[in-house]
């Protein structure tokens, strides 16, 4: 993705993707879609997250930083490599709707243990342990959360809880099959997202992972690295992160997630940062940074405030850290998320560090003429986008428009609808445009991600599977061309109805 060459691509959760299981998988669900963004003429897809989730699911409160989520493990591919029977399989079969994750909370695991006694592969996962550390941690903190019925760390016994001298090791022993079981998944996890990734790299579509900026307060991360967190004798969070009133709530967002100690960190070279970074490169060909503005400074606010209207900005690491990704980090590429309360400093830390910024057409659209979002008003080192996972879709947005804000979106796009704001951004300056795939398909606000500050019934969307049609492709396909936003070696290929 580095230079100078206009792009367009489709943000799409990996479990959003039409499957017969439930919820997307890594296999063909995964693979089908690459094959479809190829013949739409689209060179990026935008994943969210993929470690295991956590509370509410969400895949921004994740166990794990470096491990997979054992949901997108492709139960056919198990099955072709003989470790499931047919009727195992059909057993997973679900209708198309949302995703119900009590029912894949109860059954999936149970499938993926009859294919764990089948595997037999124990040289394999030691292998694998031994070359992916931060992951074996992960499998002993998950054997650890069964083992204490699912509490999260900081209830376990003192001696584990500290990963006192001697604990570790006698835990390690004692939950050998269940350790063993989570090493299972991840080997399978990393098994099937290489064979997707090496089929992308084939199509020429390009990975785009996002990347929280805090991990979980119950996480492998926490757990096995307290030292880099800001936590008290007690390994409680003395301050947590979250950001001041903003456009989704008068009293800002109170994320709960441990801070950092930023300069413990900077001292240590980042070595955290650098492993985190090191593994999501495997998985991804650009790294996007998500709430960049904490590095430049980051809203603390103490553990026991209600609301994050009590927190206040503190200094991150800046320069020193952005200076370590182009250092360490020069094959890949990175987006600065830069939505919110940004300032002029944040906007110097990304220009810095040569990344693009953000621009979301949502916003544009419903702030008017003077929004600097407009398409017209975009910088070419930009990443222009319909929405976000926290957006509603196009057609959400526009039927909840007022009639000012309606007309002047049909004026400014040549109509009020879906298409016609994609094609706005299709024909921005911005290097790089990615629309939501429910925004190319019209799709009203159940098919939205994600709703901020609502519990419950997020991240639970799934696209048909007979919604992928050659027509949409071709739609896509054309308006990409229109627009030069094909990569050279694609330009001669012209839309072909048939």
């Amino acid at each position: 993705m580095q230079g100078h060459v206009r792009r367009s691509g489709v943000i799409m959760p990996v479990f959003s993707l039409p499957s017969r299981c439930g919820i997307g998988s890594l296999g063909s669900p995964a693979l089908g879609f690459a094959e479809f963004l190829h013949s739409a003429g689209q060179t990026l897809w935008q994943m969210l997250p993929l470690g295991p989730t956590g509370f509410a699911d969400s895949p921004y409160q994740s166990f794990s930083s470096f491990a997979g989520n054992p949901y997108l493990i492709d139960l056919d591919m198990l099955a072709g490599d003989g470790l499931l029977t047919a009727s195992e399989l059909s057993s997973a079969e679900r209708p198309d709707g949302y995703i119900d994750y009590g029912d894949l909370y109860s059954t999936r695991f149970d499938l993926l243990r009859k294919a764990c006694a089948r595997f037999g592969g124990s040289e394999a996962l030691r292998a694998f342990a031994a070359e992916e550390p931060d992951i074996a941690d992960y499998a002993l903190f998950m054997a650890l959360k069964r083992r204490f019925g699912m509490a999260p760390w900081y209830g376990w016994p003192e001696d584990i809880r500290r990963r006192s001298s001697g604990a570790v090791e006698r835990w390690q022993a004692e939950l050998e099959d269940e350790i063993n079981f989570e090493l299972f998944m991840q080997y399978e996890f990393s098994r099937q997202f290489s064979r997707l990734r090496a089929r992308c790299r084939e199509l020429g579509v390009f990975l785009i992972g996002d990347m929280p900026m805090y991990p979980a307060p119950d996480s492998a991360d926490v757990w096995a690295s307290p030292g880099q967190f800001q936590l008290d004798g007690e390994l409680r969070p003395v301050s947590v992160a979250g950001v001041p009133p903003d456009y989704f709530s008068e009293t800002g967002q109170l994320w709960g997630n441990p801070l950092y100690r930023w300069d413990a960190m900077e001292r240590g070279g980042f070595a955290w940062w650098r492993r985190r970074i090191g593994a999501a490169a495997k998985l991804y060909d650009c790294i996007r940074l998500d709430h960049f503005r904490a590095l430049e400074s980051y809203w603390s606010v103490p553990a026991a405030a209600e609301t994050a209207a009590e927190g206040r900005w503190l200094p991150g690491p800046g320069k020193a850290f952005t200076d370590m990704l182009a250092r360490d980090f020069p094959g890949t590429s990175f987006i600065a998320e830069d939505l919110g309360l940004i300032t002029e400093p944040v906007h110097e830390l990304r220009r810095r560090a040569g990344m693009p910024g953000m621009a979301v057409l949502s916003f544009a659209f419903e702030s008017g003429a003077n929004s600097s979002y407009l398409p017209h008003a975009l910088e070419r080192m930009c990443v222009c986008c319909t929405g976000t996972h926290d957006n509603d879709t196009l057609a959400g947005l526009i039927d909840g428009m007022t009639d000012e804000q309606r007309a002047f979106t049909a004026d400014y796009c040549g109509g009020a609808s879906p298409r016609a704001v994609i094609r706005a951004g299709m024909a921005s300056c911005a290097d790089v445009f990615i629309a939501q795939m429910q925004d190319w398909l019209g799709l009203g606000s159940g098919a939205r991600i994600n709703t901020p500050g609502v519990p419950g019934g997020s991240w639970r969307w799934r696209l048909g599977r007979d919604e992928l049609s050659p027509q949409l492709a071709f739609d896509m396909l054309k308006m990409t061309q229109t627009f030069d936003r094909l990569p050279a070696g694609d330009k001669e290929e012209q839309p072909n109805e048939n």
